[in-house]
């Protein structure tokens, strides 16, 4: 992929494309953390890909979590759908986090063009 900032260590595209449907990617983040995900749906006019985790570190607290992100003008939209494992699992804030230093690192890279 064509932007790799300090938040990802790397990414791999197991099978397809990045955003088309079906597609498989995986990326390490904070340094050893693995998400694997498989690109569940695409909505081109909205810009909005659906991700579901199916392999990594964030299923070891939640039974399943869905990343959808959509764009529109210079927004994104990051949403995240998940069920803990247990009550008290915490909420996804770290993760939430290292998305926003995703967004700020594409958004560094689009503005150097």
């Amino acid at each position: 992929m064509g932007v790799k900032g300090k938040s990802i260590a790397s990414t791999e595209i197991h099978e397809g494309e990045i955003v088309k449907v079906g597609s498989i990617i995986s990326w390490k983040y904070n340094e050893e953390k693995i998400c694997k995900e498989v690109v569940e749906a695409f909505d081109p006019h909205k810009k909005s890909p659906t991700w579901k985790v199916i392999e990594g570190d964030l299923l070891e607290l939640y039974n399943s979590f869905t990343i959808i992100t959509s764009s529109e003008d210079q927004w994104t939209k990051w949403t995240f759908e998940y069920r803990k494992k247990i009550d008290d699992t915490p909420e996804p804030l770290v993760f939430m986090g290292l998305l926003l230093d995703v967004t700020k690192d594409v958004e560094g890279h689009l503005l150097k063009k």
